[in-house]
């Protein structure tokens, strides 16, 4: 501001500044640049659109690009806040301390070179990750750990990076109530997954379903970068980096076990189920039974808190296509039930239990009920036993055993057959599942606070299928093989020599005639 202008001017530039966030910093907030040193901020026209939501908006959810100046812009926004409103409590978290802390750095740099006479306001109390203005304004930095801001109300609470804050659902319900007088939250993140509290609430808001406005800004937003600057960006990057730093893409994003290019395109094969059934309607069926086929069904039992569901698939062996799935909160009677009606129906099919926790209660009521074909395998090798064949077989017990060391191998074989397009997935259920389904410290599991059942009760479906099966089949084909030699060669060998089986007479050609008969007697024996 030039010194000619009169008292009577400055005051109203100030009161224009006041009332107008965008005049203010275009015309009096300067920026660190790290080539040019301290600039004059010049906002783009995203940037304008952001200010003008957090005006008008209590809530904004910012899905974003890095590298746009989106935290630059808060930065901003946060100091015309604090100069020129009194009593302000601003305060900034973030997964890490510092990255909080970095964004209050940004703005006292802001604030301390407002031009001197625009200070209606100056810095009280300073401290490095903190400070006070004279008119009672503060803003401070925290970490998302501990109970940081939760006993104090709030103007305005930003949540930097809130895509990769572990446990921000807790937070923020703790949060919350420290907003109820009026105060106001920026969410700005770029994505991580789906399934995480930004995620979730970033969907609602362009849904309509909370109290947030959402505003994505993807890389080509900013008007300086074009095809060229992407392509000359993304040449070192893989596709999750580009999904997350760049596309603003949630589901491509994340450390899902299935890779994001496979579970886009298990979102796309959805479809609504042709029947909704069973007692609690949670039996969802895309098929009718056809007796022509041949079916496995695959259950995992819940552990009986509440928190977990029971759920099974009916899998068409032939074509692997998931027809059919079950998930809800029965007892274990009514589980027990409709697996065994539910089996019957479906040709008698093979029953896979997990026998973990309350599954073997679920099998030993299988077993009363006198369910004919349910999955058995040698204790401690997953050797799969005929149901015909377990009581005479040592160490054979009823049930899949999931453990430390057999969980990965399965996951392993179920990302195998979706990765290689081996298996058919209807199911919104499972694909939800599947978007939560992360590598957690080399583990595979669902994110905290959500759910795995069907997609563990998957995982060993196709490890039976690829495994048990097979085996069983491979030895089916050597017995039927067997059997078509023998029966299909029915030429008598014409031989002088005694003891051959073609020799016109005698006691040793008898005999083979003899046990020629008896194999035709009990073929159903080799056959099964």
């Amino acid at each position: 501001m030039p010194q000619s202008l009169s008292k009577k001017q400055i005051v109203a530039e100030i009161i224009k500044c006041g009332k107008d966030s965008s005049y203010f910093i275009n015309n009096y907030a300067k920026i660190s640049h790290p080539m040019k040193g301290l600039i004059p901020f010049k906002t783009y026209g995203y940037q304008d659109d952001l200010l003008d939501s957090f005006n008008d908006h209590r809530f904004n959810v910012i899905l974003k690009a890095r590298q746009l100046g989106i935290s630059t812009i808060t930065a901003a926004y946060i100091v015309w806040l604090l100069l020129f409103y009194r009593d302000k409590n601003v305060l900034v978290i973030a997964t890490k301390f510092q990255t909080a802390a970095n964004l209050v750095k940004k703005v006292k740099n802001i604030m301390q070179n407002v031009p001197p006479w625009l200070k209606i306001a100056e810095i009280k109390i300073d401290n490095r990750t903190s400070f006070v203005l004279t008119n009672g304004s503060e803003v401070k930095a925290a970490s998302t750990s501990g109970d940081a801001g939760r006993s104090e109300a709030l103007s305005l609470l930003v949540i930097d990076e809130a895509a990769h804050v572990d446990g921000l659902e807790e937070l923020w319900t703790g949060l919350y109530p420290t907003l109820s007088t009026g105060g106001r939250c920026i969410a700005l993140s770029t994505p991580n997954g789906v399934g995480n509290w930004f995620h979730k609430t970033y969907v609602e808001a362009e849904s309509g379903t909370n109290d947030f406005h959402p505003s994505v800004l993807a890389w080509d937003v900013h008007p300086d970068r074009d095809l060229d600057w992407f392509e000359h960006e993304t040449r070192n990057m893989s596709r999750r980096q580009i999904a997350q730093e760049l596309e603003c893409n949630f589901n491509a994003s994340g450390e899902t076990v299935v890779h994001p290019g496979d579970l886009e395109r298990l979102v796309f094969g959805v479809k609504e189920p042709m029947y909704r059934t069973g007692f609690d309607r949670n039996l969802w069926l895309w098929e009718q039974y056809n007796p022509e086929a041949s079916y496995l069904m695959v259950a995992d039992v819940a552990r009986g808190d509440g928190a977990d569901f029971s759920v099974f698939h009916i899998i068409k062996l032939e074509t692997m296509e998931i027809i059919g799935e079950y998930r809800g909160k029965p007892n274990l009677e009514q589980f027990a039930s409709i697996l065994d009606s539910t089996g019957r129906e479906f040709g008698r099919c093979l029953l896979v239990v997990e026998n973990n926790s309350l599954g073997i209660s679920i099998l030993e009521k299988l077993q009363d009920r006198l369910y004919p074909n349910l999955y058995f395998s040698i204790k401690g090798t997953h050797e799969y036993v005929d149901q015909l064949r377990a009581e005479s077989v040592n160490n054979s017990v009823p049930g899949f055993t999931t453990s430390t060391k057999t969980r990965p191998l399965i996951v392993a074989k179920m990302e195998e057959f979706i990765r290689n397009k081996l298996i058919t997935i209807y199911s919104s259920r499972l694909v939800d599942e599947f978007k939560t389904f992360i590598w957690n410290n080399n583990k595979a599991e669902a994110m905290r606070s959500y759910h795995d059942d069907l997609v563990m009760a998957l995982a060993i479906g196709c490890w039976v299928r690829d495994t048990a099966l097979t085996v069983n089949e491979r030895d089916l084909e050597y017995r039927r093989a067997m059997i078509s030699s023998i029966k299909s060669n029915k030429n008598v060998m014409q031989t002088t020599i005694p003891g051959m089986a073609g020799h016109r007479s005698g006691p040793y050609n008898d005999e083979v005639l003899k046990q020629k008969k008896n194999y035709e007697n009990f073929v159903w024996l080799i056959k099964g």
